[in-house]
This record gives structure tokens, sequence and C-alpha cells, in this order.
């Protein structure tokens, strides 16, 4: 997993009084049982620690990353981006930077990002979504081949239904590359979320959420051979609690 936006990401992102939201997240990825040797150089367990932080200039949203494996953390990912609204329409400045670092091959390309973002939700929250278009600077890309100098296309969505005890939320990113096939790579990871918490009988404050996370990818995914130019979805099983 390389990002992952929560349903309150994308909508808290619009109310000045909301709270800050932070959970963690444990996934058990099927890459190898989807794709066998062709991915079996892939983490089995990833790690996610995720905040949002709303407050009255904007919101602040955070998350790391740890690819676990041999009893040691073998990668580890982040994202930090700042989005400042202090004014009434639905439009808001984001700045986001990204990178991390790889047991086996180093440092990722960092990337830094900034552009406008748009921003709208239902009026009682449970339906949102957020497109973001950005400036994106991809840091000793070109060394690679690739482009340091690119644009992002960014969609987020969450929807809660059945009272909240569903969620259907994730992201979508399209950037442009000429180091890949067809010189764009797609990302994306919708995410399912059964919120236990809604279900008789169980207290509000046991915050426990099971789903499953689909990585949607295009010239993106290191597979073993070392060519990233192929298509993957890759599903996951997931847990994550809530504070």
């Amino acid at each position: 997993m390389k990002r992952s936006f929560t349903l309150l990401a994308a909508a808290l992102c619009l109310s000045l009084t909301a709270h800050a939201q932070l959970n963690v997240q444990l996934h058990y990825d099927l890459g190898h049982d989807f794709y066998g040797k062709e991915l079996s150089n892939r983490p089995r367990v990833t790690a996610t620690v995720e905040n949002f932080t709303p407050d009255r200039w904007g919101s602040t949203f955070f998350f790391i990353d740890a690819d676990l494996g041999d009893n040691v953390v073998k990668s580890a990912y982040g994202e930090f981006a700042r989005e400042l609204r202090f004014w009434k329409a639905p439009f808001a400045a984001h700045l986001e930077i990204n990178g991390g670092l790889n047991g086996a091959t180093g440092s990722f390309d960092n990337s830094y990002l900034v552009g406008p973002a748009w921003n709208w939700a239902s009026k009682d929250f449970s339906r949102t979504f957020s497109v973001q278009l950005m400036y994106k600077y991809l840091s000793h890309r070109h060394r690679h081949g690739g482009t340091s100098h690119s644009v992002q296309l960014t969609e987020v969505w969450g929807l809660q239904f059945a009272r909240g005890l569903l969620t259907f939320s994730g992201y979508l990113d399209l950037w442009y590359d000429r180091g890949v096939s067809g010189n764009w790579v797609l990302m994306g990871e919708p995410q399912f979320w059964v919120n236990l918490w809604h279900l008789p009988r169980i207290a509000d404050d046991v915050r426990w959420s099971v789903g499953t996370e689909w990585e949607i990818s295009n010239n993106l995914v290191w597979p073993a051979d070392g060519i990233n130019n192929r298509f993957y979805l890759i599903p996951t099983l997931a847990m994550k609690w809530t504070f």
C-alpha cells in the first residue's frame, strides 16, 4: 500500500468544527496469491498510521506505511499534505510532500506537489468528493529516464451508508512520466470497511473496522523482474482501529 485516504479525510476538510482523526491499519497483501513468483518480492504485511487534523486555516493530513517482513521493516513510505482555505469557496490550496526508504534499493524518489483542490460533501458528510490538479516535481526521476516535472490529477471519495456500518472510500492518482510505457502512471486504492461499533451489542468505544483494499496500478508496481510496465489489481485483507 502506497497511499490511503479515509472517508473522514475527504469529508472533514470541509468542516472547521471537526476534530482530529487518527487511525492505525494492518493489511495482509494477497499479491503473492494472485500473481505468484511475479510478485515474490512484495511484502506480505503493511502497517499504516494515518492522521487528519482540521483547523481554521484548512487541514493537515499525513500517513506512514511500513512494509514488514523477516521480523524487520523492509521499507517505509509517507505523505504529508497541507490544505489552506480561509475563505468560503470550496476551493483550497493543496501542498504535498511524498517520500520514503527501501531496504533493497535505497530511498524512493521524493516528490513535491502544489495546486488547487475542489472539495464537496453532502450536508451530513456521508458522501464526499475531492479533486486536485497539481504540478508534481519528482526529485532524481530524470536519472532513471523519467520525468522530473509532471502534472498529477487526484480524485478522493468517501461514501458512508447503512447508518454508518459500511464505508466505501479511496483515491485515484494519474500522473505523467515519459519513462514508462504510454507515458502515464495510474495508482488507486479503493477501500471497503465494516465499522463494527455500529453493530448491535457492540460498544461505541470498540472502534474496530474490518475490510479490504484493492490496489489498482499501471506502470508503478515493481515485479520481481524489475520492469514496471504492467497493470496490477492486488487486494488486501485489512483491519483498522479508529481513535
